[in-house]
């Protein structure tokens, strides 16, 4: 059964998700190894939420537990943060519901700006992420290839892609009131990555045309060759703070990247001299911080005549949802999660197929043997007896997974323990909706 521990912006504080995001060893590995009945685990860590799925190996009564405090215990192992701390600020999801969410999550509808597009792709590297790490189960492979399915429906079908906005161009609106002409600005971009490419992009939108990079990780110069920009060294950085009009980081770096010191460095003639920045800098500057954890030190905000912008602000003036595009997409995304359902409903009700249709062959091969023993000549009367078989099997089968896609195939199960005596030994459709209810 499938389960899902989620914190995200909805349910926690910024600085607890923060503190989520930054573990000192994998999580997932962790959860894997904490329970017997763990069978896997893929763990999705973004700027907003942090979120375990784990795929429980029996669908017994104490699963749900059992998989929720592995998963504490996990985080608190690796982050540091104990369970007692996080007590209200996640939400537990089992069963069908788990696909619905994370179907939802990839799609952005859970996002903090509605359809934003950076999520899609930190849930497939969260998967390719547990796949390095041993991590994940043949259900958690299915559950993540049907979310990108299902992300892609969302994006191709609704107007959410197109008119969701993500983090970095909702920053880049909220800078834009003071900006009069993006193309005279003097723009610092530090982090190489996913974000560092959508923000180049939306910066070259809105007009910008004179961006340097910086990696704290020594990346700039590749980057800056790919993207056509100028790289700028870890001798020359403070500098090229003190003097630009807009600062953007978004790297994955444990500490801060920027700081009041920063500032004070970069203001030496020496190394104002050294970047070929102007020493004064006249006007209001801007830093956009989109890291996670922080890669702004919040003392920028004490600089003179420097304003800062971090994510938790960005939160705040998230647009309202777009609600017919929502609605649709929210559509299309239940439609998937009963499709994905109704596949596992299929494999659950397997067993007790199978069960049936050993009783009944069981049956047939003592008859046949009986037709034999009285001399059945040229095999007709068992040919008739095989076939009548499967006419009589085919309708049982079919109502089967009939009643599997609908969530009934418990009724199935009680029907062949009263009508047969067939105790079907993986009674799983029926048990995981117990195992929920009892969490619940």
């Amino acid at each position: 059964m499938l389960l899902c521990v989620s914190a995200s912006h909805k349910t926690a504080s910024f600085e607890l998700l923060e503190r989520l995001s930054v573990p000192r060893t994998p999580v997932a590995p962790l959860i894997a190894a904490n329970a017997e009945l763990v069978q896997g685990a893929v763990v999705v860590a973004t700027c907003n939420r942090f979120e375990a799925y784990v795929d429980m190996d029996e669908p017994v009564t104490a699963a749900v537990a059992l998989g929720v405090d592995a998963t504490l215990s996990a985080i608190e192992a690796a982050t540091g943060v104990p369970a007692a701390e996080l007590e209200g600020s996640y939400t537990v999801l089992g069963g069908d519901d788990v696909a619905e969410h994370l179907f939802s999550v990839a799609s952005g509808l859970e996002s903090v700006v509605v359809g934003e597009g950076e999520i899609a792709g930190q849930v497939r590297r969260a998967l390719t992420e547990s796949r390095q790490l041993g991590t994940t189960s043949a259900e958690l492979e299915r559950l993540f290839q049907r979310a990108s399915e299902a992300q892609r429906g969302v994006k191709n079908s609704t107007a959410i892609g197109r008119a969701g906005r993500s983090l970095v161009r909702l920053g880049l609106e909220l800078a834009d009131s003071r900006i009069a002409d993006w193309s005279t600005q003097r723009v610092l971009l530090v982090g190489t990555g996913a974000y560092a490419a959508a923000t180049v992009a939306a910066l070259r939108d809105q007009g910008a045309e004179d961006i340097s990079v910086h990696s704290p990780s020594g990346r700039a110069a590749k980057f800056a060759a790919k993207h056509g920009l100028r790289a700028v060294s870890a001798e020359t950085f403070p500098s090229a703070v003190a003097h630009a009009d807009l600062v953007i980081t978004c790297t994955t770096s444990e500490h801060h990247v920027v700081s009041a010191a920063t500032f004070a460095a970069g203001r030496t003639g020496a190394e104002a001299t050294a970047s070929g920045c102007p020493v004064d800098h006249a006007g209001r500057r801007l830093v956009i911080d989109l890291g996670l954890p922080r890669n702004v030190d919040p003392d920028v905000a004490t600089v003179p005549g420097v304003d800062l912008l971090d994510l938790e602000t960005i939160r705040l003036h998230a647009p309202l949802e777009e609600l017919q595009a929502t609605d649709a997409a929210r559509d299309l995304v239940r439609d998937a999660a009963r499709r994905f359902a109704s596949v596992g409903e299929r494999k659950n009700i397997t067993p007790a197929v199978v069960a049936l249709r050993a009783h009944v062959f069981g049956v047939l091969d003592a008859e046949v043997d009986r037709v034999r023993a009285r001399g059945d000549e040229g095999g007709q009367t068992e040919q008739a007896l095989r076939h009548l078989v499967g006419v009589l099997l085919h309708t049982p089968t079919t109502r089967a997974h009939e009643l599997a896609e609908t969530g009934r195939a418990d009724e199935y199960i009680d029907a062949l323990s009263a009508l047969f005596g067939i105790e079907v030994t993986d009674p799983a459709a029926s048990a995981v909706r117990r195992d929920i209810a009892d969490a619940g």
